[in-house]
């Protein structure tokens, strides 16, 4: 039972972020790649300029990729306090004398829970990347 929660929330964040990749950065990629292209067509400039201006073109590019990495720490950060929870109760609940098969019940159970509240905020955090990549373009 968690290892099914565990892959339906491994597969809706690569949905989401596959769906970020193919609305956003691409787009964000092929304009760096533009604006690199235009740096060095400048013959006037010198070397420093040119690398400075291709510098400037890569910025936004990486602002968005700090972005996503950010808000998905964020989100595996809070999925591993969950997950440590269950694991804490566990132990708890072992200690106390319960039987190592109505642990590991109660374990599935609370990382399958776990999964589940998880899976529910992804369309919250999908947005929030989406927002903020959209105000990076303008």
């Amino acid at each position: 039972m968690a290892e099914a929660a565990q892959s339906r929330v491994q597969a809706a964040v690569e949905s989401a972020v596959q769906a970020l990749e193919r609305d956003r950065i691409r787009g964000m990629q092929g304009a760096m790649f533009r604006c690199s292209a235009r740096c060095c067509e400048d013959t006037a400039a010198s070397m420093q300029e040119v690398q400075r201006c291709i510098e400037r073109c890569h910025a936004p590019l990486a602002q968005a990729q700090a972005i996503v990495t950010s808000e998905l720490e964020h989100f595996q950060d809070r999925l591993s306090r969950c997950t440590l929870h269950c694991n804490d109760k566990a132990r708890d609940a072992l200690d106390a004398g319960g039987t190592e098969a109505r642990v590991r019940g109660q374990l599935d159970a609370c990382l399958a829970a776990c999964g589940e509240d998880h899976l529910r905020l992804i369309p919250a955090m999908a947005k929030k990347m989406q927002d903020s990549l959209a105000a990076l373009q303008q």
